[in-house]
């Protein structure tokens, strides 16, 4: 058949697609790309490289900075884990608790430039993606799967801390019953209700992970503001000698404190998995390039540190060998200083109101793999507004059914800490820096042995913490 169109030159076509990512890239469509390319001789096969290109092309939206990008990732790390630092303290003692808090940073970060590095050179858009370009699709399938299950059972833990911290628990008295008294605020189901329906559905319903950014810099300020308020009374009572003499290294004398040694070592690998959403807030960070993230993840880890280990040593003076699992709950007594009442009600609505905050950003990442995992081939979440509020609502549904369906989330807290916590850190990444290396940049010696000992690591905490587990409840049982 006759067709009134004639075929298109080669070196026409490449004209017409560098001039496409041209306008893609350009600073005047407010994408936020910044190495805007030399429009002299553009018909020069050679003018453009796309591998400077954007790792994704869609709506040109501005991206979020550096700072941004920050406060999104060290809100991914900062969340519950952190009220069950100061209990570790008083399983290893001080000095082993810090070096391990360090440690497990570094260690951290480095997975997560491999992330990154990778993720550019095989055009990775998600987590996923680049575990499949390395290991294959049944692995990205397993990949998603641990973020589905591990970002689910963080979110559960989030609501039942707040449920428990507002309204009461078998261990310790709600906020609303010391201010209120009796009433149907005593009830967890309806206060996680409350709270989902007015503060955090409103949240979870946005977009763009970008979107976040000043929600994740209040929650860091909170989180921050906690430490700094705790680090003062244990300061207090320092100097009026009421703090007893820490533990500064492991107890090895009984079978219980060995037990709680090996539970100890999945939470302490748990305290800084952001892995699943470093691709999203590397793909919406403004002008992104790997050395920009990288800065980003080093100044994330910089900043866990310093609340970590403040926290830890902090609550561990505090409450010495009385400091529980969850240290929130030993701030409903006396603090044994002045305004001592004022100070726990300060600590407790500020850590609520930091989860409140911190919730959307881990949100944003499972409906993310939900949506990836079940509509595979279709248009990206972000161009489909009614998906994105289905989605939403019914991983939030699930949600709220889980926290008032399970009674004590802390065994499967730390069960998910060494499975999926733990290969999402510390398992893939080095996997895909071993394999992907051999087709593009590849490994130093001394990256190659590291990936080999993350994931030795990787495989020894899932061991031990499993093995800790079964043992504990065991032990719960007689």
């Amino acid at each position: 058949m006759d067709s009134n169109y004639s075929k298109l030159d080669v070196k026409d076509e490449n004209f017409l697609l560098k001039t496409q990512a041209f306008r893609l890239i350009s600073p005047d469509h407010e994408n936020g790309y910044s190495n805007r390319p030399n429009t002299d001789g553009l018909d020069d096969e050679d003018d453009l490289d796309f591998d400077d290109l954007p790792l994704i092309f869609g709506e040109n939206k501005s991206g979020s900075g550096i700072y941004g990008a920050v406060f999104n990732l060290t809100t991914s790390i900062i969340g519950a884990g952190i009220m069950a630092l100061p209990a570790t303290m008083k399983v290893v003692g001080l000095f082993v608790g810090v070096i391990l808090i360090c440690f497990m940073a570094i260690l951290s970060e480095i997975s997560v430039e491999f992330l990154v590095r990778f993720a550019v050179q095989c055009k990775a858009a998600t987590y996923g993606e680049v575990v499949e370009a390395a290991l294959g699709r049944t692995a990205r399938i397993l990949s998603e799967i641990c973020i589905i299950v591990n970002n689910a059972g963080v979110l559960v833990v989030y609501l039942i801390i707040i449920g428990d911290v507002m309204s009461g628990s078998l261990h310790h008295i709600g906020v609303f019953d010391q201010w209120w008294g009796h009433g149907f605020w005593d009830h967890r189901k309806i206060v996680i209700l409350i709270i989902l329906v007015l503060f955090l559905t409103p949240l979870c319903t946005l977009d763009r992970i970008d979107s976040l950014s000043t929600t994740s810099a209040a929650s860091v300020t909170l989180a921050v503001v906690f430490v700094v308020v705790v680090v003062i009374v244990a300061l207090i009572k320092l100097v009026e000698g009421k703090i007893e003499p820490p533990r500064m290294m492991p107890d090895f004398g009984s079978k219980k404190a060995i037990l709680d040694l090996l539970v100890v070592i999945p939470i302490m690998s748990n305290a800084y998995v952001c892995h699943f959403n470093v691709q999203p807030i590397y793909n919406e960070l403004e002008g992104r390039s790997p050395s920009k993230m990288y800065r980003v993840g080093r100044i994330t880890a910089a900043i866990c540190v310093a609340v970590y280990a403040s926290t830890a040593i902090a609550g561990y003076l505090l409450f010495g060998k009385d400091t529980e699992s969850d240290v929130l709950t030993n701030f409903d007594k006396d603090l044994g200083i002045r305004f001592s009442t004022a100070l726990n009600y300060f600590v407790r609505i500020g850590y609520i109101l930091h989860l409140v905050l911190v919730f959307p950003v881990i949100h944003f990442s499972l409906r993310q793999t939900v949506d990836t995992l079940i509509f595979e081939g279709l248009n990206p979440l972000s161009e489909s507004r009614k998906r994105c509020l289905v989605l939403t609502f019914v991983l939030l549904g699930l949600i709220y059914l889980g926290s008032t369906m399970i009674p004590n989330i802390w065994t499967a807290f730390k069960f998910t800490g060494a499975t999926t916590a733990v290969s999402l850190a510390f398992t893939f990444p080095p996997l895909i820096a071993l394999r992907l290396s051999k087709e593009g940049s590849g490994l130093s010696f001394s990256e190659r042995l590291l990936s080999w000992f993350m994931l030795t690591l990787a495989v020894i905490v899932s061991i031990v913490g499993v093995v800790g587990n079964i043992y504990s409840l065991k032990g719960d049982s007689k």
